[in-house]
């Protein structure tokens, strides 16, 4: 009647026998889950790297000529340095 196929002292549902099986078990749940939380993290990092252009020298210098760092005629002097 006890000897189910399973230890008598955790009863039948647990993943490892033994009196640390439920540990184990647990700590091997927790690794897959983390795995898989991982894994998903670092595939939407890439998609997101992918996306992602390089900024060239003029964007730069219109993003700072649209913060207002640089006046127009710097603005000017610095597109026109990067034309030629």
């Amino acid at each position: 009647m006890w000897n189910s196929g399973c230890s008598w002292w955790w009863g039948p549902g647990y993943f490892f026998g033994g009196p640390f099986g439920m540990i184990f078990g647990l700590v091997f749940w927790a690794v897959i889950i983390y795995a898989i939380f991982r894994l998903i993290s670092n595939l939407s990092n890439r998609s997101v790297e992918v996306s992602r252009k390089e900024e060239t020298a003029l964007d730069i210098l219109k993003r700072r000529y649209a913060k207002g760092e640089i006046d127009s005629d710097e603005f000017n002097r610095r597109k026109k340095d990067l034309d030629s």
